[in-house]
């Protein structure tokens, strides 16, 4: 539960809230052609399928890690496996029954019961079980890992953001849940149901039900990282070595878990596609295309009547414009710019939707590469390394940004000034005036900057930038912020990298362009964005006030308090200059009339939130 890394949302709350080349497949059967690069044509079964164009291709079927969190791949493990809760058009919890059960059993301790129903079922035929769950709870609550120095932690990560394999008896698993964390006490399980007693109040327990669910098959982790054949041998003995903590078998099992579903391309191994949702992954060409088909095993309430999904990859969303009117494509959401608009409104035959994403640009600054922003770089001066920070954000031209690139979109598109509320939430006003953003940084200072820059020592800083490369919208911003910046004595050095996602926290860059997007509505969505050590903290923040506020937020269910601690959080953010937000995304969402059942949300998975209802004439 929380945050995605790409086109993303910042968590919400309160009332109104939101919660951060292709190529064509070989079809079935004969239907219409698309043309392949080279000039080359393959055809599609367009009856019974439908071709979505998405600008960055699956990586990871397991979403919830470090490396894995971004909206890529959670769009397709969404696809292919179930849970307990999912968003409706209106943003409500729905519980999906047909997977299982949950009910609060007490409130001191907060205690939650879930059932599995007899539903629920896996795509190699294997039942849902209890061991799943452990699996899920063990993975991302981070409690039973034995790798917790920062230095260690580091140590584990190459280069690219994928992980190096733990060494024999340590255990480290790649994720972390705040409200996992507080579930100190093993689950008590008894046959499918798992009952779990967290140490203290938490005001999202039922957002983060999702958290419980979706996640990798515990039957086939042991098979792979112990050995054991026999599906229930091996799920029982995942559940055993959790229950256990043998670190022995943990560390293995982490080591699965951490790396084996990382695939760009269709794996050799059926296991790894397994999953207990209505499709199942079924071809992947690697940066062209994936394809998932109808999960025979499915006994959930979510079977679809589109036979197939083929997930088309580019980052161009001209691209997606010219796929929709070729018709090799039905759906695409490309990054939305006034000439993606008025392209996709020229094509007869296509809907078109438009409006504010619950998704925010950001910049984020690194704390800790020795580059800078980090005191390190001054001898470890906090104030002199805070001095650039604050110079670099004056130079950021939000303004222009928005005059630029936004409101060609959206004419009345405007700064936003919050990291955890959207302009259209009703507390945003309070939060955004209180943390002072729309005014230490309402308009770009380079005189300012230039004075804090002398202060500090620091003549001509070099700034990396890390973003999207071939994002033609973020491309834009660059130039545009290379430019100002340039005017009060910054290098600004172009890092774009197609790769960035993977990227994020290595320590190669210092300061960072992308959008967050949120997988729901809860109050604590942006814990691990700025939680010391936090899943999604990538440049290495902290700050011991701000991790306590946090805590409290976790605890907080009255919304006077929940709006008082975000907007000291959100203070502290800006007298620390973390970073600043940008805008809130403006949307451009078409598909071909033929296409029935596209109505799309504020949250992850955004477009195919219901495709089970998606209907292709």
């Amino acid at each position: 539960m929380g945050t995605k890394k790409l086109v993303a949302v910042a968590a919400t709350f309160v009332a109104g809230a939101l919660a951060l080349s292709a190529c064509t497949p070989q079809p079935a059967q004969p239907g219409a052609t698309a043309t392949q690069p080279g000039g080359t044509q393959t055809q599609i079964n367009t009856a019974s399928s439908v071709s979505v164009m998405w600008n960055q291709p699956m990586y990871s079927m397991n979403n919830v890690t470090t490396f894995g969190n971004a909206t890529a791949n959670a769009n397709i493990v969404y696809l292919t496996n179930d849970n307990f809760i999912y968003y409706d058009k209106d943003l409500n919890m729905v519980p999906n029954t047909s997977y299982g059960t949950y009910e609060k059993t007490s409130d001191d301790p907060l205690t939650v019961k879930m059932t599995l129903a007899d539903t629920a079922m896996w795509s190699d035929g294997v039942p849902v079980t209890a061991a799943d769950i452990i699996l899920a709870y063990g993975g991302q609550s981070g409690l039973f890992n034995t790798v917790v120095d920062a230095d260690e932690v580091a140590g584990l990560y190459n280069e690219d953001g994928t992980m190096k394999e733990v060494g024999a008896g340590k255990v480290y698993f790649d994720s972390s849940s705040a409200g996992l964390q507080l579930i100190k006490d093993f689950p008590v399980v008894d046959g499918k149901s798992v009952t779990v007693t967290y140490s203290k109040p938490f005001a999202d327990w039922e957002q983060y039900m999702s958290t419980f669910g979706a996640g990798l098959p515990a039957h086939i982790v042991g098979k792979r990282a112990l050995g054991i054949e026999d599906p229930t041998q091996a799920a029982q003995a995942v559940l055993d070595a959790f229950k256990n903590k043998d670190a022995a078998a943990l560390s293995k099992i982490a080591n699965v878990w951490n790396l084996d579903w990382n695939f760009v391309e269709m794996p050799t191994d059926a296991d790894l596609t397994v999953g207990s949702g209505p499709y199942t992954l079924s071809e992947y060409q690697k940066s062209a295309f994936l394809t998932v088909k109808k999960n025979a095993n499915y006994k959930g309430a979510h079977v679809p009547t589109v036979e197939s999904i083929t997930v088309r990859y580019n980052e161009d969303p001209m691209a997606a414009v010219q796929a929709l009117q070729n018709d090799e494509v039905q759906l695409i959401s490309p990054q939305g710019t006034a000439d993606i608009l008025t392209a996709a409104q020229a094509i007869n035959g296509v809907q078109v939707y438009t409006g504010d994403e619950g998704t925010f640009e950001h910049v984020d600054l690194t704390f800790n590469n020795g580059g800078p922003f980090d005191p390190k770089k001054y001898g470890g001066d906090a104030e002199k390394a805070w001095k650039v920070r604050q110079a670099f954000l004056l130079t950021l031209p939000r303004q222009a940004i928005i005059d630029n690139i936004i409101k060609p979109i959206n004419p009345n598109a405007a700064i936003r000034n919050s990291f955890f509320v959207v302009p259209s939430a009703p507390n945003y006003p309070a939060i955004s005036e209180a943390n002072g953003m729309g005014t230490v940084f309402a308009d770009v200072d380079i005189e300012k900057a230039k004075s804090l820059l002398a202060e500090a020592g620091a003549e001509a800083p070099k700034v990396r930038i890390l973003y999207g490369k071939s994002n033609v919208r973020r491309q834009q911003q660059f130039r545009l912020i290379q430019e100002s910046a340039a005017k009060a004595g910054f290098e600004v050095i172009d890092n774009g990298n197609d790769d960035w996602g993977a990227k994020l926290g290595d320590k190669s860059y210092d300061a960072s362009l992308f959008g967050w997007q949120s997988t729901g509505t809860g109050v604590t969505e942006s814990d691990a964005n700025y939680r010391t050590g936090g899943n999604n903290n990538f440049g290495g923040y902290s700050n011991k006030k701000v991790d306590g506020w946090l805590d409290d937020l976790q605890t907080a269910v009255d919304p006077a308090e929940q709006l008082k601690i975000v907007s000291t959080i959100e203070k502290q953010l800006v007298d620390d200059a973390f970073g600043v937000s940008i805008f809130q995304f403006p949307s451009v969402t078409a598909y071909t009339s033929k296409l029935t059942g596209i109505d799309p949300i504020g949250v992850s998975p955004t477009i195919f939130w219901n495709f089970w209802e998606w209907k292709i004439s």
